[in-house]
């Protein structure tokens, strides 16, 4: 049921015109974002499965067909699924202005989901025809993506958010480039590598993609869910988004063609991005004025990830020169607790941004009131007990994750995926289920029974 302030909105592209009074004039249709974000929890249950079916080639050989297919469902069908979700919903609320087209971000999921799993089964079954047209598709995505994006990415005097956004768009074309060499040079040798083209990869896409997205919006999410806002001009973002940029743009070379003088100054670089971050979360978390809750937890846990990866990546480049298999698994470890970091961000982050999105479609139809009959707040729409049981899922699983590949221990590698699942179907069905519930069997409605968006956690 619209009001007269939504029926009177201006009819510009890429927002959403039905929206209830509060929310910021620039944000898309809910569709766009749900869509991948529902999507998101499909594929970490993929990922799941599929570390369950390599644990056996995880153990011995990192870089086998089974374990590149349960890295690409995570990375694609889970990670990035999640990134651009929360890029189509967030990009415009950060800059003040839409998405260029609402039908370029529902193409660039249609494009995108078929990719994300077509890939990674691709590598698994060893069809490189598959792979191709994943990779084809997968690239087609990001050029839509980045087409919608750039009017708003354009606008300037945002800081260091919109810079990490600029950068992360970058990250993800540059990205979607060097999985093509990559499958290239795996099928056919089409290319000559002196280095490991595979962790340059890893390296552009989790942190020149995935963790830039992750480091711009969170600087919008954290004043927002732990009301935090801080006095004053931080340097501190600004040294992460350039830190960890620069950091990438000389890594990720140098480790693909084995040039030390600039993966050594790369990843030193990185490293001091990622300190400034984690001095940006510790200056939030300093001056919330909100309780602790469980997503502080999840955001506090994600963070313990990143010095986790850091050491692990230390212990891998000093054993490899003399135990090379070692090496690797310490290495592939390192780079699973990288990932850590963003995916347990992002599930702990689901919890406020799915609900705050989902609420603004109930309210849109007239829902005021919650299961107990007082005002619909964001908190209503999920199970807290449940979302507890996710934390600890996606938290012992990833650690399961880099201890089993950090040991070549294949049970414990098929436990990370064992909780790597059952995360998706707690969380998918939690997220669901309330909302669900409410629209089948609404209560009483009372329009004055609205809270102010952002204050009703």
């Amino acid at each position: 049921m619209a009001t007269e302030a939504t029926r009177n909105q201006p009819d510009l592209p890429g927002v959403w015109k039905g929206r209830p009074p509060g929310l910021p004039g620039t944000v898309p249709p809910p569709s766009i974002p749900l869509a991948f974000l529902a999507a998101a929890p499909l594929g970490l249950l993929a990922t799941g499965v599929t570390w369950i079916w390599a644990r056996g080639a995880a153990a011995t050989s990192p870089g086998a067909d089974p374990v590149v297919a349960a890295v690409h469902f995570g990375v694609l069908a889970t990670l990035a699924m999640a990134v651009l979700g929360a890029a189509h919903q967030f990009t415009p609320v950060i800059t003040g202005r839409p998405l260029r087209s609402s039908l370029l971000g529902r193409l660039t999921f249609a494009f995108f989901l078929p990719a994300s799993w077509a890939l990674p089964l691709g590598v698994a079954t060893e069809q490189v025809t598959v792979t191709a047209i994943a990779g084809a598709l997968i690239g087609v995505a990001v050029v839509l993506l980045v087409v919608n994006l750039a009017p708003a990415l354009a606008v300037k005097g945002k800081g260091a958010p919109v810079a990490a956004l600029r950068i992360a768009m970058a990250g993800a074309v540059a990205t979607g480039f060097l999985g093509v060499l990559f499958v290239g040079n795996r099928q056919g040798n089409w290319f000559s590598f002196s280095g490991h083209v595979d962790l340059a990869m890893g390296v552009l896409g989790l942190f020149g993609w995935l963790g830039m997205t992750y480091v711009g919006v969170a600087e919008k999410l954290w004043p927002m869910f732990m009301l935090s806002h801080l006095p004053g001009r931080r340097r501190s973002r600004g040294l992460a988004v350039w830190g960890i940029s620069l950091g990438v743009a000389l890594s990720a070379p140098g480790l693909a063609y084995s040039v030390g003088l600039l993966a050594w100054p790369g990843a030193v670089l990185i490293a001091c991005g990622l300190g400034a971050h984690l001095a940006s979360l510790v200056a939030h978390v300093r001056h919330r004025r909100r309780q602790a809750d469980l997503h502080l937890a999840f955001v506090l846990t994600s963070a313990a990830f990143l010095p986790a990866g850091t050491g692990l990546a230390i212990a891998a480049v000093w054993t490899m020169p003399y135990h090379y298999h070692t090496g690797v698994a310490l290495a592939a470890a390192a780079m699973a607790a990288f990932g850590g970091w963003v995916l347990v961000a992002l599930v702990g982050h689901s919890y406020k941004v799915v609900p705050f999105i989902v609420w603004s479609v109930l309210r849109s139809r007239g829902i005021a009131t919650g299961p107990t009959g007082k005002p619909l707040m964001f908190a209503d729409l999920y199970n807290h007990t449940w979302a507890a049981v996710s934390y600890a899922a996606v938290t012992v699983g990833m650690v399961a994750l880099c201890l089993g590949l950090g040991f070549g221990n294949p049970t414990t590698i098929g436990t990370a995926g064992f909780l790597f699942a059952a995360t998706a179907v707690i969380v998918g069905t939690d997220l669901v289920a309330i909302p669900l519930r409410i629209l089948r069997h609404p209560g009483p409605q009372t329009a004055s029974a609205v809270a102010p968006v952002g204050h009703n956690y």
